[in-house]
């Protein structure tokens, strides 16, 4: 789905608003306060590079709230948290990070908490489990930003040539109709099991929701080593990978690639985001979506949810003009454009009713459904990142050696690193 933009704002209810921030927080007369921005980039081309979209922004800003400049800087995902990093170090802090993380920034103290740099009203408008998420120890620092949840997708076309009528329920029915696309529609990958270093950590989330565990307890505490994610493993590699009915070296897989070729009709079934649908529809395939296949009828229905972070610097001390920012920024007509733009789902409740209402939105509702109730990666643990990247390289060795062994050696490394960042 290429995304629809919605019209400006009126100027004058952005100066309303602007204004009216201004005065809440008795913004003095003194000269201009300059907030540095960096960003991470969701465009793919110049075109549609991020800058465009945060330029405005600040420029509409600017001209409601003349006494607080924005400079905006967008780098790519790959770039961002090195660039940070090094302003950091160069004693030239951000005042404002839009990226992907934050729990490490809360350990070394630079941060802001949440209810230091927002409204009731901003912070009360986001959705509850986006706002949890956000907590390093009971304190919220993450502000939400942006989101995206995952949902099964099948090819309708190679479910009817294999005799198929309705997607999987359970495990059990996966392996059934895989098994049945291997030997009636030769070529395609009856299941993407995307366990490369791209996004490993979101398909090992997916699988092991569904087996009945996760990669943290209900206390937050990590049981990659679980029973039940032995267990897992051990069916995936037994079920699926050595009865050939996904790429024969699922770690090798990025998940990019896994949606390509479901875009290219390769692939018959994979979990997907939002993104794929926009994929689908330019390779002119034929789709459904459902909700993701469980262990059996015990395990509840699950989704993940990934979000990604606005995060407050505190050491230029701008606490007052980064709120009246961030009121300006999370409106509801700010966060649908850029949403849209972007094919990402809301992460506040009035832009969250505004799209399910939407008739334009039909094939998101899936997604927007599970969003309230997804669950998420650890972002409060400052060892998340590390951990993470860990899970992206080792994980595929799970369906390729003993799943027991892997997963105990990734455990292990999870406690230690745990163990050294947790704040003092």
């Amino acid at each position: 789905m290429k995304s629809r933009l919605f019209a400006t704002l009126a100027a004058g209810t952005l100066l309303t608003c602007g204004l009216s921030g201004c005065s809440f927080l008795g913004i003095g007369s003194g000269g201009p306060v300059t907030l540095k921005l960096v960003a991470a980039d969701y465009g793919t081309t110049p075109d549609t590079s991020s800058q465009k979209y945060w330029n405005h922004l600040a420029k509409q800003f600017e001209a409601a709230n003349p006494k607080i400049k924005v400079d905006v800087q967008v780098f790519s995902w790959s770039d961002i948290d090195g660039k940070v990093a090094e302003m950091v170090k160069n004693g030239n802090p951000p005042d404002l990070v839009q990226t992907g993380g934050f729990a490490d920034k809360v350990a070394a103290g630079q941060l802001y908490t949440a209810s230091d740099v927002l409204s009731i009203d901003t912070q009360t408008n986001f959705l509850d489990s986006f706002n949890r998420a956000g907590n390093v120890l009971g304190t919220q620092y993450g502000i939400p930003f942006a989101a995206s949840s995952r949902t099964f997708f099948y090819n309708k076309a190679i479910f009817r040539q294999a005799g198929i009528t309705q997607p999987p329920a359970t495990w059990d029915d996966l392996k059934n109709d895989a098994a049945l696309i291997k030997a009636k529609v030769p070529g395609v990958t009856p299941y993407a099991l995307p366990l490369g270093p791209e996004e490993a950590q979101a398909e090992t989330s997916m699988w092991t929701m569904s087996g009945g565990s996760g990669i943290t307890d209900a206390a937050g505490v990590y049981s990659l080593d679980s029973q039940q994610n032995v267990d897992t493993f051990n069916w995936l590699k037994q079920n699926l990978v050595d009865t050939h009915l996904t790429y024969p070296n699922p770690g090798s897989v990025d998940r990019q690639n896994a949606f390509t070729d479901f875009a290219n009709g390769k692939v018959a079934m994979l979990d997907g985001h939002p993104t794929l649908l926009q994929q689908a529809h330019q390779g002119n395939i034929d789709f459904g979506t459902a909700p993701i296949p469980v262990k059996n009828a015990q395990v509840k229905p699950v989704s993940l949810g990934v979000a990604d972070w606005m995060m407050a610097y505190s050491a230029n001390g701008h606490r007052n003009e980064i709120r009246t920012f961030l009121s300006f920024a999370f409106n509801k007509d700010n966060m649908t454009k850029f949403d849209q733009e972007y094919s990402l789902l809301p992460v506040t409740q009035d832009t969250l009713a505004g799209m399910t209402s939407n008739n334009q939105n039909a094939e998101l509702k899936p997604f927007l459904d599970a969003l309230p109730s997804a669950s998420f990666y650890p972002y409060g643990d400052p060892a998340w990142d590390t951990v993470s990247g860990r899970i992206k390289t080792e994980i595929g060795k799970a369906v390729q050696g003993d799943p027991k062994t892997v997963l105990s050696d990734l455990q292990n490394f999870a406690v230690a690193e745990a163990k050294s960042k947790r704040p003092q």
